[in-house]
């Protein structure tokens, strides 16, 4: 599985949303290319050029749940596109 990343940046961490509720959401996704589709998009609307990165997709949530952190797996029958929310990282 994969996350997004942003590139060189100082911050360190995973690229997440902020849902309705005003949590941090991590999108896990499970194909790359789903992953490279949707970093594009980010940059395409003006955020850090990204990074895809590959994962150990049990301990990425096994690291959420420990810290109570919301995520969501993206498979490949799901689209997402860039919220028109805030953005934020981990």
């Amino acid at each position: 599985m994969f996350i997004i990343t942003g590139k060189n940046e100082d911050k360190e961490g995973a690229f997440s949303v902020i849902d309705e509720d005003g949590e941090k959401v991590l999108y896990i996704f499970e194909e790359e290319d789903d992953a490279v589709r949707f970093s594009l998009q980010l940059e395409d609307i003006g955020l850090v050029e990204m990074d895809v990165v590959e994962i150990d997709d049990e301990l990425m949530i096994k690291t959420c749940e420990y810290h109570d952190h919301r995520y969501t797996v993206i498979t490949s029958d799901d689209i997402v596109i860039p919220p028109e929310i805030s953005y934020d990282s981990l």
